[in-house]
């Protein structure tokens, strides 16, 4: 577990990011990976703990402290498959993932946590670079198929898991490009989207078949969801080709803001800037929204609001603000009392650093324009006191803006999709499905599963992949009364 000592004689170093002015003149990847001899240094700050919390922490509980020994004896091929023993994707989740697991460190009781996401960057970016990640295609094929429908996290590792124990697999996406939100709705300056492609490359040559541009369920999307397809395929189609369907479509339906003024020009839901922009990138035809020399408000303190901002400064825009509901957060945590849990503090992202007003306790109350194009919003502050909000009086105003972006989350998946297989809903209007006990992941429907946020609700990449993990050993115990796979 690292150096013994080294957790006394190392400070924690962060991966640096190329300075504003280069990175906002395009969308490319802008931060620094660690350096071999670093990321050594790093994994030697790991303590030797007794009880590694970090693991637990970690959704897909990653072997974190083992593959941090490794780095720092230099046996990078060892620690790539270690990280592989319980991650398909690293690369997603060493860029995107807001590190759980270093909150649950030891050493961050009193201290820096050990760079747990860097060490995980460093090493997964270096196993592609050395050729160590190579296809793992079955020894022998099982006869039987699996459809799996979506194509972001949650989909992608329970589909290279099942055909890597033999099945057949075919991914189903309504979009043209292979990725889900992953490729779609996360900005290429936080994640290039070569990185999917080349996973596609290596699933493919495991014998996973890839149908873009098919919707399943039903031949329409609810609005504000992105939707490329250009054929339909029923759910009783799929019932009765496929052995067992997956459902991995993520939790699509944006969360509304139903005040004065939300039909007016300009005010949009997040994914309908960020969608477009990804394409723009990746050369399949312009972003119909620009934010170039305007006024752009952003509603809703998350990651998505934080990809507006960063996209709207690089469109060049005027200025950008974001507003939150709750409270503004406190600078540092009181880790005595939040350790090992997720704690809640002031989280400044990259993008805001390169230039946003931060609003916090906000309420939108009214959006106005002229000749049917926003020009501008009222607001008011809220006052929060056990747990409830309540409006400031006379602190309402007013700010100007040219563009409005809804990033206040998703409120479940799409219903249709769930209905035209006949599965059960819980009280959020998510698939239910239980985790615990016999039949992890089954749905109401006979054969079909679910797992990701179409299963628990809006949530982390990391989340997607445990649950994509873990349905497919499910799917795999279905199928052939036994599993190899891990949970």
């Amino acid at each position: 577990m690292g150096k013994p000592t080294g957790f006394l004689e190392y400070q924690r170093l962060s991966e640096a990011y190329e300075p504003v002015a280069e990175r906002l003149k395009k969308y490319k990847e802008f931060v620094l990976r660690l350096s071999d001899e670093q990321a050594a240094v790093q994994g030697a700050r790991c303590m030797d703990c007794g009880i590694p919390f970090c693991n637990n922490g970690c959704p897909v509980n990653n072997i974190i402290p083992d593959w941090n020994d490794l780095v720092y004896r230099n046996q990078w091929k060892e620690a790539i498959e270690v990280l592989h023993s319980t991650n398909n994707f690293p690369e997603f989740t060493g860029r995107i993932c807001p590190a759980p697991c270093e909150a649950a460190c030891t050493l961050n009781i009193n201290s820096d946590a050990v760079g747990i996401k860097s060490i995980e960057h460093a090493i997964i970016d270096k196993a592609w670079e050395e050729g160590w990640v190579q296809p793992r295609p079955a020894a022998a094929k099982t006869g039987k198929k699996v459809a799996v429908v979506g194509s972001g996290p949650a989909g992608l590792a329970a589909a290279q898991q099942l055909a890597r124990v033999g099945h057949d697999v075919t991914v189903f996406e309504k979009n043209t490009r292979i990725g889900g939100l992953l490729r779609y709705g996360i900005p290429d300056f936080k994640m290039e989207k070569g990185l999917i492609d080349r996973r596609m490359a290596q699933m493919e040559a495991e014998g996973v078949r890839f149908r873009t541009g098919v919707i399943v369920g039903s031949d329409t999307a609810a609005p504000g969801i992105a939707n490329d397809a250009k054929e339909f395929v029923s759910a009783e189609a799929l019932q009765k080709e496929f052995d067992a369907v997956i459902l991995a479509a993520g939790s699509e339906v944006p969360r509304d803001l139903p005040v004065p003024g939300r039909e007016l020009g300009g005010v949009h839901f997040a994914l309908e800037f960020l969608i477009p922009q990804n394409k723009a990138v990746a050369g399949d035809g312009p972003n119909p929204i620009s934010a170039e020399g305007k006024h752009v408000v952003v509603i809703g303190g998350g990651d998505t609001g934080s990809d507006c901002v960063g996209t709207s400064n690089r469109h060049g825009a005027a200025s950008v603000t974001q507003f939150e509901l709750m409270p503004m957060p406190p600078e540092q945590e009181n880790k005595a009392l939040t350790w090992p849990y997720w704690p809640i503090k002031m989280r400044t992202s990259s993008s805001h650093e390169e230039g946003c007003e931060r609003d916090f306790a906000v309420a939108t109350k009214e959006f106005f324009g002229k000749d049917g194009k926003v020009t501008g919003l009222k607001a008011v502050r809220l006052e929060w006191k056990d747990g409830r909000m309540s409006e400031i009086a006379g602190s309402e105003f007013e700010v100007k803006a040219d563009l409005v972006f809804f990033a206040m989350g998703f409120t479940n998946p799409l219903g249709k999709l769930l209905e035209s297989f006949g599965v059960e809903k819980d009280a959020r209007g998510n698939a239910k499905a239980t985790t615990d006990g016999a039949g992890c992941y089954a749905t109401s429907a006979p054969k079909v599963f679910a797992a990701g946020d179409v299963r628990r609700g809006q949530s982390l990449v990391v989340w997607a992949i445990r649950e994509g993990r873990q349905c497919a050993r499910e799917v795999d115990q279905f199928l052939m009364g036994e599993t190899v796979l891990p949970r």
